[in-house]
């Protein structure tokens, strides 16, 4: 990296591509608060408007795949520019939505904004931050959009209930225009841009495994595992996931190329990555269920309960990433797990008597786990490949970080419904249970977190890779 200080314009540039990805993971969560409304007004019901959060996320898993092909082809400002204006031609398009399909539609064009700024404002940091700095910015890239979701239920509740739901819509185009006027004159394009062909063979793949994959996940809460709408879409799931990695070895520039994977190193970062996003997603839908169906509290009480927990945690993150900076990434990653998995411990035993107060103390200590790991996860493993791979590397995982959200999510909910209907007849009993169930199922990932964590970090000290894995500071 031949830039040694961090300038004013690359932090401007993270800070607007930040922007973007914050309001996208906004919009998502709190319009979660807006199910309700959004039935009577349009008359559909339940299952019907979730609609619009599936198919955000539908379109976001199969937009971020593309993006080590966007960072070849195309320079940041404009990668930029059309992301944000896809995102702000949704918002302006859903605020303004006369019927639900045009609401749908608006999420779609939403959802392709924020698929190609997300992973932007990540190759911004890799390829223009010094190695010196990484850490920590890296870190910073981390927590703007995992404070989103923190902010993202209240600041739906309360616009909702004071200006209406069109709101969350309109309040955002504003400071679509404050990133535009920062993006503008801060981004700036360091590596050599080379056209090459797009693979539309790749994308219908891609398509075809988050789309089977979603839905199956979707479907396990409502149907048996052996049966078409399950096993049928993970079928049509695990399809378009041979077809990608077989037609990946067959081109020069695959969309997602599999073969990084074949660095050990890289692989095992990948799959902690993933094992992390899955948990914490899982424990995401667990709490707000246990707070309002157990402990008989409001939807805007449990987002106040998880909301000190997820904003404290959050900013750890940028200190874990100044740890790895200074110290290598072995002592915070190691201290990060070891506090995630004594917080799944004590989920798992209080279960039965959680108050809410315990729930937000213990939230807060797993989100400090987060905060010192899961952001180190992803920039040391993106250390372990080429300068010019590293977009590439960066596409994968984010790639495994939404299939992660959808099966943690979508897994913890089928084991909470298995056993809501064994306890029918007393729905408080039924989600202790589930929750208990789901807590051992997610304690259980992070024990084999942990393993690999280990490996990683003590048995794979392989020569002429210390710095990588350890850093000269451990030495």
């Amino acid at each position: 990296m031949e830039q040694q200080k961090l300038t004013a314009k690359v932090i401007g540039a993270v800070i607007s591509t930040g922007i973007l990805s914050f309001c996208g993971v906004l919009v998502e969560t709190a319009m979660n608060v807006t199910f309700p409304t959004l039935s009577r007004e349009f008359n559909v019901n339940t299952a019907t408007v979730q609609w619009m959060i599936t198919i955000y996320l539908l379109v976001l898993a199969i937009v971020i795949p593309l993006s080590g092909f966007l960072k070849r082809s195309f320079k940041n400002k404009t990668l930029f520019l059309m992301a944000l204006c896809f995102f702000t031609a949704g918002i302006i398009i859903d605020a303004l939505a006369p019927s639900f399909s045009v609401l749908l539609i608006g999420r779609v064009v939403q959802g392709m904004g924020t698929g190609i700024g997300l992973p932007l404002m990540f190759n911004i940091i890799l390829e223009q931050v010094p190695a010196s700095k990484m850490g920590t910015m890296m870190g910073v890239g981390t927590m703007i959009p995992a404070i989103a979701p923190a902010i993202g239920p209240t600041f739906g509740g309360l616009v909702v209930t004071r200006l209406g739901w069109r709101f969350i819509f309109i309040l955002i185009i504003p400071v679509m225009l404050l990133a535009l006027l920062v993006g503008i004159t801060t981004i700036e394009q360091k590596s050599e841009v080379k056209r090459s062909s797009f693979d539309f063979f790749s994308l219908l793949a891609i398509a075809f495994f988050f789309i089977g994959s979603i839905l199956g996940f979707s479907n396990m809460g409502n149907y048996d595992f052996l049966t078409i709408q399950v096993v049928g879409a993970f079928v049509l799931s695990i399809g378009g996931l041979a077809s990608l990695i077989g037609r990946s070895k067959k081109i020069t520039n695959p969309i997602l190329d599999f073969s990084l994977l074949s660095n050990s190193t890289y692989c095992l970062h990948v799959i902690c990555f993933f094992i992390m996003q899955l948990v914490l997603m899982g424990l995401v839908f667990i709490l707000p269920n246990y707070i309002q169906l157990v402990n008989g509290s409001s939807a805007q009480v449990s987002g106040f309960v998880v909301f000190p927990g997820a904003i404290l945690g959050s900013l750890f993150t940028p200190l874990g990433g100044r740890l790895l900076d200074r110290f290598g990434p072995k002592k915070p990653i190691l201290f990060g797990c070891i506090v995630i998995t004594l917080s799944l411990v004590l989920f798992t035993i209080l279960c039965d008597t959680m108050s809410n107060f315990m729930i937000g103390l213990l939230y807060f200590l797993f989100t400090i786990g987060i905060g010192f790991s899961f952001g180190n996860l992803m920039t040391n493993g993106l250390r372990q490949l080429a300068e010019e791979h590293q977009a590439n590397g960066n596409a994968i995982i984010m790639t495994f970080q939404q299939f992660a959200g959808a099966a943690g999510t979508s897994i913890v909910a089928a084991i909470i419904s298995k056993n809501q209907t064994q306890y029918a007849d007393n729905l408080a009993e039924a989600v202790i249970n589930g929750s208990k169930f789901g807590f051992i199922f997610l304690l259980a990932l992070f024990v084999v977190e942990i393993g690999l964590i280990t490996r990683l970090f003590v048995f794979n000290q392989k020569p002429g890779n210390e710095y990588k894995i350890s850093n000269e500071t451990d030495s």
